[in-house]
């Protein structure tokens, strides 16, 4: 049975208390994404994705998530960990020597449910297409599911890929652009404005589905489904989910400074205090 919403919500306070726990005792990490993607990976792990039990890189059968951003790893150690993946006090190890928790995600390690080594932006696509292409191939009628930051279509590599798979008719893949507006540098406008987005994906022949609130889970979790019943008619999937990046950490918000930038022990306090524990959940 999925968790309902109440559920869901005191799961993703938890998620954010593991975030912002893990890179404050490393002092190392990347929290602002991580915090402002935090409801997308718990309604796309616990409400939206069809998930075997346990974990083989083959994925036969299943729907299959790509993370391309890697950059947020602690937010996608997390929801594996709490759904499953593997045990959640290895989340201590994270950033850590000889962790399979590293800071960007990373195969070698083995890592029960990370699919592709991420961090060297704008990778994730092309991976995605590859695996969505072999369920094709398997008469597999499951689903492939990425994540990007807005910031990282600034990579050319991401448009070589997008191009391909609306020429190839890939139409089992949602692809889900975190839509913050801000990167390490400051504003994705000033930094290398891109302008429309839902205008470049339509050009090149995407389906298009927006997520205004992408901080609410009911919203995400109808947007997806939206997104969801444009797949299997010819074209690729694309959502747009307009976040706020440290989202739930009030200083953290509306800016980019918190986007690889750890916080202090009264910090760390003061972000843990609006994020009470509930739900029956613990940290690790």
């Amino acid at each position: 049975m999925k968790p309902n919403t109440q559920q869901l919500n005191d799961l993703i306070i938890q998620v954010r208390r593991d975030i912002l726990r893990m890179v404050h005792a490393v002092n190392s990490g990347h929290p602002g994404g991580s915090l402002g993607c935090t409801e997308f990976l718990v309604a796309l792990y616990q409400n939206i994705m069809d998930r075997k039990e346990g974990f083989d890189m083959d994925g036969i059968g299943e729907d299959l998530f790509f993370l391309s951003n890697g950059h947020i790893s602690p937010v996608f150690y997390s929801v594996l960990a709490r759904s499953g993946y593997f045990p959640v006090a290895e989340l201590a190890t994270f950033r850590k020597l000889n962790s399979r928790l590293q800071g960007h995600p990373t195969t070698h390690e083995g890592l029960p449910g990370v699919r592709m080594a991420s961090g060297s932006l704008g990778q994730g696509l092309s991976v995605a297409l590859g695996a969505a292409q072999a369920k094709k191939l398997n008469n597999d009628n499951h689903i492939v599911y990425t994540l990007h930051g807005d910031g990282e279509l600034q990579e050319g590599q991401n448009w070589e890929a997008i191009m391909y798979a609306s020429a190839k008719g890939v139409d089992n893949l949602i692809a889900t652009v975190d839509l913050n507006g801000k990167q390490i540098d400051g504003t994705t406008k000033d930094v290398l404005n891109m302008g429309c987005l839902r205008a470049k994906f339509e050009a090149f022949d995407w389906e298009v589905v927006e997520i205004t609130k992408g901080n609410d889970v009911e919203a995400i979790i109808g947007g997806m489904a939206e997104a969801k019943a444009r797949t299997g008619k010819g074209k690729p999937v694309c959502v747009l989910l307009h976040t706020e990046m440290g989202n739930g950490v009030d200083y953290m918000m509306y800016s980019h400074a918190w986007h690889g930038k750890a916080p202090n022990d009264a910090q760390l306090e003061n972000a843990l205090s609006q994020n009470y524990n509930t739900g029956g959940n613990s940290d690790y």
